[in-house]
């Protein structure tokens, strides 16, 4: 069994609390050392309370996902012995009320458009072939009850 950890960190700097008018600026900590600004979404908690640059919950959750099926992706593909020369998403996630009425992140959307290099390379049959084993291997897809859908671009 393996551990993730991060470091949270919020301070009030001073600022008033108990009517609600606080910043939700705050620092997601790794290992490593590297410090993520991060804020709640401006979709949520408007400006100035949020800070629109900083990544916010909801955006993490969709990249995490975005980037576990890439990582996944690429490995399966090196494994195939095609060349991944780039690859791009542009994932999108849908908040919305789930089966109990709860608001969730109930739909991501992956978008992935990769360009493979060299004499060997993939037809569109082996490249959905491998989003899907992708997709079945993601620990972060496995994990949640979101509805995840892989839409490649360029195939046809």
């Amino acid at each position: 069994m393996t551990e993730y950890k991060s470091v949270i960190l919020w301070d009030r700097n001073g600022a008033s609390f108990i009517d609600n008018q606080y910043s939700r600026a705050h620092k997601w900590l790794f290992d490593g050392g590297i410090e993520i600004p991060a804020s709640a979404s401006p979709h949520i908690v408007p400006f100035p309370l949020s800070i629109e640059a900083a990544i916010d919950p909801e955006e993490a959750f969709v990249a995490s996902i975005s980037s576990c099926h890439m990582l996944f992706f690429l490995s399966i593909a090196a494994k195939h012995k095609f060349i991944v020369e780039t690859y791009r998403d542009e994932a999108i996630g849908l908040m919305a009320k789930d089966i109990s009425g709860k608001i969730a992140i109930t739909q991501v959307t992956l978008y992935p458009q990769v360009n493979f290099t060299g004499n060997n390379k993939p037809g569109s049959d082996e490249i959905i072939s491998m989003h899907h084993t992708a997709h079945n291997q993601c620990f972060i897809a496995n994990s949640v009850k979101t509805d995840i859908k892989c839409n490649p671009i360029g195939i046809t």
